[in-house]
C-alpha cells in the first residue's frame, strides 16, 4: 500500500511548476519507534509510537524552499505547494509524469525480527545483574531502541521511489564509584535490522569488557599533558575522522566555502598512508541504505585515496551548487527537514601495520583505546575530544593507564600526520546532527599513528 496517491503527487509537482520550480520532490514518511530505558534495576520508560508526514521541496537555480504537513490531503498540499511558490513568484509549465518506480540492489540486512516487551526487559535484566555483580558499579543505564521507517519519494523528472528501514541500537553505560572515585564506561552497538541483532550480540563479553574499562580509569592516574605522538585504536576512534574532516567534505559545507577542503580537489589533504572512504553499502551498518532520501541509489564513495581528495560528499542541490556529483547522501532526520549533504559509514581503510607494529613505533607517547565525546568547529576542523580510557607508551610497550586525557588539534592537521594505519578496522555506531537534523551514522577506523597531536592532561 502506498503512503502517497501518485496522481496527488502528480498534482503537487505541476503546481510547484506552474510557480516556475525546475525541480520539484515530495518525501513521505512512516516510522514507527519502539523504545525502552533500564534504569535502576527497573524499566524506567517504554515508548512506541508512529510519526506521520509529508516534505514539499521546490528547487528554482539554486535556491531551495522546503515545507511539511502531517496531512495526506489533496488541497492542503497544494496550499503548502503554492505558498512555497508563491516565493518564487515566476510562470511555469505542467508535466504530464508517468512515474516510474525505482528498482536497486538492496543493502542486504539482519531481519527484522518482532520481539515483545517481556523479552526485552529480561534481556535489560541479565545485562544488569552481570555488570552489578562488581559491588563497585553504582549505576547502570541501558536504552534500547528500535525503529522501522518506510519512505516514499516523487520527484519532477518521474521517479517514484520506497524504502523500508528496520533500525536497532542497545546503549549500555555503567557508572562505577570508589570513595571519591567515580568512572564511566559506554558501549552502543546498533545496525539495520531486527532482534536477531541483539541475540548475537556477546552480553558476557560486552559487560566484562565495560567492567574492565570502568575499573581500569576509575584508579588511573592523570594523563601528562603536551604534544606527543598517540596511537588511536579501532572502532570509535574513528569520530575524530568523522568529525574534523568528514564534515568538511560535505558539500553543505563546500558550498559556502565553509570548508578549508573546498578547493583543494586532486591535492594531498592527507598523509599518503590515509585512503577515506564513505560508503552506504555495507551490509547490516547502522549508517547504510539502499537508497538516499532524494531516491538515490546510495553507493562505496573514495573520498580520499592515498592522501589525495577524490570526491565530496553530495546531495542534489550541492551539486547544483558546486558542480560535485551526487553521491547518493542526502539524508535527513524525518520529513520535517529538507535532505543535505551527509555521511553514512565513514571510515579509514585498513592498512598494513599491527597494532604491536604501531605500539612498538612509539618511544613516548599515549595509547588512546576509546574515544569520548568531544567538540568541532566545521568551518574550521578544530577539535577537543576525551579519551574514555587511555594508557602510557613507554618505550615502544604500553604501560600504565591514565585519566583526562583530551585530543586537541584540527582536522587537516592531523590528517597529515598519520602515518601508520592498522588492519583490524571496525565500525561503531552513532548519531550525527547537523542541519538535516540527527541521523543514524556510522564512524570507524582501523588503529592509526598521529605522530604529533597536543594532548591535553591534569599531569
Amino acid at each position: 500500500m502506498q503512503l502517497l496517491s501518485s496522481n496527488i503527487a502528480q498534482d503537487i509537482i505541476n503546481e510547484g511548476f506552474a510557480f516556475g520550480a525546475d525541480f520539484v520532490d515530495v518525501f513521505i514518511e512512516r516510522t514507527h519507534n519502539d523504545g525502552m530505558v533500564f534504569k535502576n534495576s527497573r524499566a524506567e520508560d517504554i515508548q512506541s509510537g508512529t510519526i506521520f508526514g509529508i516534505g514539499i521541496r521546490l528547487i528554482h537555480g539554486e535556491q531551495a524552499l522546503y515545507g511539511y504537513t502531517n496531512s495526506v490531503d489533496r488541497e492542503e498540499l497544494l496550499r503548502i505547494t503554492k505558498l512555497l511558490g508563491a516565493r518564487i513568484g515566476g510562470e511555469g509549465k505542467s508535466l504530464n509524469l508517468n512515474f516510474e518506480k525505482l528498482t536497486y540492489p538492496k543493502v542486504p540486512t539482519l531481519l527484522d525480527k518482532e520481539i515483545d516487551a517481556k523479552h526485552k526487559l529480561a534481556h535489560l535484566k541479565k545485562i544488569d545483574e552481570i555488570l552489578r555483580m562488581d559491588t563497585k558499579v553504582s549505576q547502570v543505564m541501558l536504552n534500547f531502541t528500535k525503529k522501522k521507517q518506510l519512505i516514499e519519494v516523487y520527484n519532477s523528472e518521474g521517479l517514484f521511489a520506497t524504502e523500508e528501514r528496520p533500525y536497532i541500537r542497545l546503549f549500555h553505560q555503567v557508572v562505577m564509584k570508589d570513595g571519591n572515585l567515580q568512572t564511566e564506561a559506554f558501549y552502543g552497538p546498533g545496525a539495520i535490522g531486527g532482534w536477531e541483532f541483539i541475540e548475537k550480540l556477546n552480553t558476557q563479553e560486552i559487560c566484562a569488557n565495560l567492567l574492565k574499562q570502568a575499573s581500569t580509569t576509575l584508579y588511573a592516574s592523570p594523563c601528562p599533558a603536551g604534544k606527543m605522538p598517540v596511537v588511536i585504536d579501532n572502532g570509535f576512534g574513528g569520530v575524530i575522522f568523522h568529525e574534523a574532516c568528514g564534515h568538511l567534505l560535505e558539500t553543505t559545507s563546500v558550498e559556502k566555502k565553509a570548508s578549508v577542503f573546498w578547493d583543494k580537489m586532486g591535492e594531498q589533504i592527507a598523509h599518503s598512508a590515509v585512503t577515506a572512504l564513505d560508503d552506504g553499502t555495507v551490509p547490516g551498518a547502522w549508517g547504510s541504505l539502499s537508497i538516499d532520501d532524494e531516491g538515490m541509489p546510495t553507493q562505496r564513495t573514495t573520498l580520499i585515496e592515498n592522501g589525495i581528495l577524490k570526491r565530496f560528499i553530495s546531495d542534489r542541490l550541492g551539486e547544483r551548487k558546486t558542480g560535485h556529483k551526487r553521491t547518493g547522501s542526502a539524508r535527513r532526520q524525518s520529513y520535517k527537514f529538507a535532505p543535505a549533504s551527509r555521511m553514512r559509514n565513514t571510515f579509514i581503510q585498513s592498512g598494513s601495520y599491527q597494532l604491536d607494529e604501531i605500539i612498538n613505533s612509539v618511544p613516548d607517547g599515549i595509547y588512546a583505546k576509546k574515544m569520548g565525546g568531544g567538540s568541532v568547529d566545521p568551518s574550521t576542523g578544530q577539535f577537543n575530544f576525551s579519551v574514555q580510557e587511555a594508557y602510557l607508551i613507554k618505550d615502544g610497550k604500553i604501560s600504565r593507564p591514565v585519566k583526562g586525557a583530551t585530543l586537541i588539534g584540527t582536522g587537516p592537521d592531523i590528517m597529515a600526520k598519520i602515518s601508520m594505519v592498522g588492519r583490524n578496522l571496525e565500525l561503531m555506531a552513532g548519531m550525527c546532527g547537523s542541519v538535516s537534523g540527527s541521523i543514524p551514522t556510522t564512524v570507524g577506523q582501523p588503529p592509526i599513528k598521529v605522530d604529533e597531536i597536543l594532548v591535553g592532561g591534569e599531569a
